[in-house]
């Protein structure tokens, strides 16, 4: 005799709402050379989470209307979504004060293979990137993302979240954020240049014989070596600063 399994239409739709939710995370979430490998690997990450998850499966009603479960699926892609785009702030803050440092110290004429994409990037956006994936490990933000998507299960469970405009503002407003944290971490360096050029400028005025322009070039490429070193020390706290306000942020506006 054969046996056939049984698989419930309930459990069927609890496992699709919850792997909307954690499929959603999974497609933002800056994870280092994901962009390179396989979207198999992203899909066998997601089903296993999902898995692992199994006894926060919802059960759902078998007789609700199918528009309604799409809407539900849709929500809870969208939560899903909001998570790791706000997770994914914590790197593009990086990598937008690379692009500022690197537009001013002329950094961004030398370009490289990027080992993540694979592209055409400048020497500091690689630098940015490539750190900024390391420090998303090393601040166990990994785990405080997976540990946050497990309290959303409990805060809204699968097929109860709304989406709300206060969440979206909030997430607009992180947003803005990102460019705040990204232009505090090139600050000192833009103003570090902005004074050698003015000094540069004032001893060609004072000699007008000096031909103090090439020059300019490699002594602002270093001044701006010299302080994104100093600065590299900083970006640790940097990152575990503007990851726990976003992330409390999040937590507020979705009630977690």
């Amino acid at each position: 005799m054969h046996a056939d399994a049984v698989f419930p239409l309930t459990m069927l739709w609890g496992f699709l709402f919850v792997l909307a939710r954690v499929t959603g995370v999974f497609v933002f979430v800056p994870l280092p050379g994901m962009k390179k490998g396989t979207d198999m690997a992203r899909v066998i990450l997601s089903l296993g989470f999902t898995l692992a998850l199994y006894s926060r499966w919802p059960a759902v009603e078998a007789a609700a209307p199918l528009g309604a479960m799409a809407m539900g699926l849709v929500a809870e892609a969208s939560l899903g979504i909001t998570i790791g785009v706000v997770v994914a702030f914590l790197r593009e803050a990086f990598l937008v004060g690379a692009q500022l440092i690197g537009m001013q110290a002329g950094f961004s004429y030398a370009s490289m293979i990027n080992p993540t994409t694979e592209d055409d990037a400048s020497v500091l956006l690689v630098f940015a990137e490539l750190a900024a994936g390391l420090l998303f490990f090393a601040l166990g933000l990994d785990r405080t993302v997976l540990r946050g998507l497990v309290a959303s299960l409990d805060a809204w469970p699968p097929g109860a979240f709304v989406i709300s405009r206060p969440m979206a503002e909030t997430v607009a407003g992180l947003g803005s954020a990102m460019f705040a944290t990204g232009l505090r971490l090139a600050f000192p360096v833009i103003a570090l240049l902005a004074m050698v050029d003015l000094s540069l400028a004032l001893v060609g005025r004072l000699q007008p014989n000096l031909q103090l322009l090439v020059l300019a070039f490699p002594a602002k490429m270093l001044a701006a070596l010299v302080v994104l070193a100093w600065v590299s020390v900083l970006m640790p706290r940097l990152m575990a600063n503007s990851a726990a306000h976003m992330l409390g942020a999040l937590r507020g506006a979705a009630g977690l």
